[in-house]
């Protein structure tokens, strides 16, 4: 289902390093939690701590890389004169300044149908701003205008970077409890079978924590987005804002359904519903749109 493949995306590379640290770690040996009495809680809390926020920073700083790898996109050259492309990369450019960024995003385009942007990058000064050719042929430049103010903001707004302190967190929760279950299941095993058993159940309960985690993360992710969009009406103005939103929500109610399953759950439109929403990284846009029209 593509709601499931989104999902594995969002957290694929967070997964894959703390399933990593726990290949190589066990490899060498290195636990230095487990004495022969059993468990040292407090070294087993540092040890989570250390590695569940150095996990969730190598994500951060791979960001922009995973980001291009995992869609293709073209990014656009600075001095392009494609009138197209230079539209682009000059509403960006001003929209950064009113922002107060150190420095210009990298500019990226994707090729999907989808409507959709996002930003990503360790830092405001090395971030990227990407949005999809569908966004580009389905909305015209004032309500592009508003998406773009709206990414703008997650980078002034330093989203990236609280993000991965909440999945820090969330990262050293998942470490300590998968080490604790893996330790009590392999008390119940054989000698000669427990080092594996540990290694397996480790490794498996770090999967199922992760994806948990991700609820907390989501329910992080919600807020920021609301922040985001003051802040994109703020540096684009609040009906371009508005006007951003409505079509992604017009865009939502006229795809065929094959293509609307692509926009849930963890692009910038989409309605999920029942437990999905609880992985929603966005609110629903009606919302997003009433705390706009309040002046929220």
């Amino acid at each position: 289902m593509a709601w499931a493949k989104r999902i594995v995306l969002f957290v694929l590379t967070n997964v894959l390093v703390l399933v990593t640290i726990t290949i190589v770690m066990s490899v060498l040996g290195l636990q230095p939690y487990l004495t022969r009495y059993g468990i040292d809680y407090t070294a087993l809390a540092v040890f989570c701590l250390l590695w569940g926020f150095g996990g969730a920073f190598i994500s951060l700083a791979m960001s922009r890389m995973m980001a291009k790898w995992m869609t293709g996109m073209r990014i656009l050259d600075p001095t392009s004169r494609d009138p197209g492309e230079r539209w682009l990369l000059d509403t960006v450019r001003v929209l950064s300044e009113r922002a107060g960024l150190p420095g210009m995003p990298e500019v990226g385009v994707y090729d999907s149908p989808e409507v959709n942007a996002f930003a990503t990058g360790p830092t405001k000064a090395r971030s990227l701003v990407a949005v999809s050719s569908g966004l580009l042929a389905r909305m015209n430049r004032e309500q592009a205008t508003g998406v773009l103010g709206h990414e703008i903001a997650h980078v002034a707004n330093g989203d990236m970077v609280t993000m991965t302190l909440v999945q820090g967190v969330v990262n050293a929760f998942v470490l300590f409890f998968a080490r604790i279950i893996a330790y009590a299941v392999s008390m119940n095993v054989r000698a000669e079978s427990r080092f594996m058993v540990h290694v397996f159940v480790t490794i498996a309960m770090e999967i199922v924590l992760s994806i948990l985690g991700m609820i907390v993360v989501a329910s992080f992710s919600r807020l920021r987005e609301y922040r985001a969009d003051s802040g994109g009406a703020r540096l684009a103005g609040r009906d371009r804002m508005i006007g951003a939103l409505r079509a992604l929500q017009r865009s939502t109610e006229l795809v065929e359904p094959e293509e609307h399953a692509s926009l849930a759950t963890l692009k910038i439109s989409g309605k999920p519903k029942g437990w999905l929403a609880l992985f929603a990284t966005h609110p629903p846009l009606e919302q997003r749109i009433a705390r706009l029209e309040r002046g929220a």
